[in-house]
């Protein structure tokens, strides 16, 4: 098979490498100017565009790692890892998607056909997910988590509050992570059950962030689904979160590679037209050397992303929680360091919101928090080094 060079120095089939290229040529269509950014997302203020997800579902793209059996492309890790990076960079409006495909990965592994089906089924015709594990008092600490289902009339009654919950005012379904039982441990009796939108006792309320609509507070008051909606065994939801860590923090990563190439790629054009003391700011020392590191320090981080990628592709079941924190912990760090270098480098424009870079900020600073803080992932990989 014939290969080529496309995402750096990412080697991909020719296949990959169309792929790459019509991601690219769509986000030039279809918000490549700021104007049609602006009009796409209420000035900034949305993350998620449904009219331009609908297209992408329309595309196929959305289903690019979905097993065919489900109407997907049957790709892989590396095949998801280049629509995440490369629609980061285009900025198209799909925010949602990366928390989409972190739920799909629980469902492909632990949900029975009927489930697979419909969620697996839904994703692919761009229906959203979200996934609720975050509490008041649980954050870092998952196991913490006192949000409660108890069995009742055949199904479970649910009762609790979850927090920061990305996606959970557009989702057509939460999957919720939730207390089913108290075991010797803090990690036992946990359990995961999907909740359709609009269910009874369901509540969805914004948070109002520095990065726009995107995450939520949700109140379940004797919510009550059907015991069918159990998602792999009761009281194993902690098992069953470990064996998905790999795709989650590739998913992260590969979206704030997109984020850190777009930022650089803006700071670039910036210091090439930008002019003081007669010339172009780009040509002094100091940013040349600046951007020559900026730009090392992104091929590194795409370079271990999708190393990552290729080795779960390789085997999907081994767990690699090393280098899947290492490639999370690099990508977000990274991002946040050229979107704040790109800041400083555009001077009173990186700051206002005429420009993009304001926007690169505040997406990579959030970054390094969810998903796992870099100061737990650090920890991570800490532990896998007998410390």
């Amino acid at each position: 098979m014939s290969v080529t060079q496309s995402v750096g120095a990412v080697t991909l089939t020719d296949e990959q490498q169309s792929f790459v290229e019509s991601i690219r040529d769509f986000a030039r269509r279809e918000c490549g100017t700021r104007e049609q950014r602006d009009a796409l997302t209420d000035n900034g203020r949305e993350v998620h565009n449904r009219d331009v997800y609908g297209r992408l579902a329309e595309l196929g793209w959305l289903g690019v790692s979905i097993p065919e059996a489900y109407g997907g492309s049957g790709g892989g890790a590396v095949d998801m890892c280049l629509l995440l990076e490369e629609s980061a960079r285009g900025q198209i409006p799909m925010g949602f998607f990366a928390v989409t495909m972190i739920v799909a990965g629980a469902y492909q592994r632990f949900g029975s056909a009927e489930q697979k089906q419909e969620i697996l089924g839904g994703i692919v015709d761009g229906l959203l997910q979200s996934i609720a594990m975050s509490e008041p008092e649980a954050g870092s600490d998952v196991g913490n988590l006192s949000c409660r289902a108890e069995r009742s009339n055949g199904g479970y009654v649910i009762n609790g509050q979850k927090t920061w919950i990305t996606g959970a005012h557009e989702a057509d379904h939460i999957l919720l992570v939730c207390r089913t039982n108290r075991g010797q441990n803090k990690h036992e009796g946990l359990s995961m059950i999907s909740v359709p939108a609009g269910s009874d006792g369901l509540e969805v309320r914004g948070i109002d962030t520095m990065g726009g609509r995107e995450v939520n507070d949700v109140f379940f008051t004797d919510c009550h689904v059907p015991v069918e909606r159990l998602l792999g065994q009761e009281d194993q939801a902690w098992m069953q979160l470990m064996a998905g860590l790999n795709y989650e923090r590739l998913i992260i990563a590969a979206q704030l590679l997109g984020v850190a190439q777009r930022a650089f790629d803006d700071a670039l054009a910036y210091v090439k037209e930008r002019k003081q003391f007669g010339r172009p700011i780009g040509s002094f020392q100091s940013l040349r050397h600046r951007l020559a590191d900026l730009a090392t320090e992104i091929e590194t981080s795409r370079l271990l992303v999708y190393d990552v990628a290729r080795r779960t592709d390789a085997n999907p079941h081994q767990l690699l929680p090393r280098e899947a924190s290492m490639a999370k912990l690099k990508a977000t760090e990274t991002a946040k360091r050229m979107a704040l270098e790109g800041m400083q480098m555009m001077g009173g424009y990186g700051y206002a919101t005429e420009y993009d870079m304001e926007r690169h900020v505040r997406t990579a600073l959030a970054s390094t928090i969810y998903g796992g803080t870099s100061e737990i992932q650090r920890d991570i990989i800490a532990k896998t080094l007998g410390l």
